[in-house]
């Protein structure tokens, strides 16, 4: 079994529509340690966060965080601890257009 430590995916938004910020790869699994939030702008952004199960689409059901403020000019972090399989997808959504940037971090492993 290799480990894999790593950046697992950075998104800065220039829109309001759902993107996905993390596609676990075939053949491995991946646990996402931290979630960064980083608000770059001196305005109050919301967000949301969705964990899709094999690609499905991001719904309540799967909302990880829904509608949470990112306060002006900070980072919020989310220690998570979250376990995803082959094909599974973290997707992000900024409420304002490129107010806020995204980073995931964690593990892959492969066999």
């Amino acid at each position: 079994m290799a480990f894999g430590y790593k950046i697992l995916g950075q998104a800065a938004p220039a829109d309001t529509s759902a993107a996905d910020l993390y596609t676990t790869p075939a053949s491995t699994e991946t646990i996402v340690s931290t979630i960064a939030i980083a608000n770059v702008t001196g305005t109050d952004a919301t967000y949301e966060i969705y964990v899709r199960e094999a690609g499905a689409a991001a719904a309540d059901a799967n909302a990880l965080v829904k509608g949470a403020t990112a306060a002006a000019n900070t980072t919020t972090t989310i220690g998570i601890g979250i376990t995803l399989a082959a094909t599974d997808v973290v997707t992000i959504q900024s409420g304002t257009a490129s107010a806020l940037t995204f980073h995931a971090f964690g593990t892959e492993v492969t066999a």
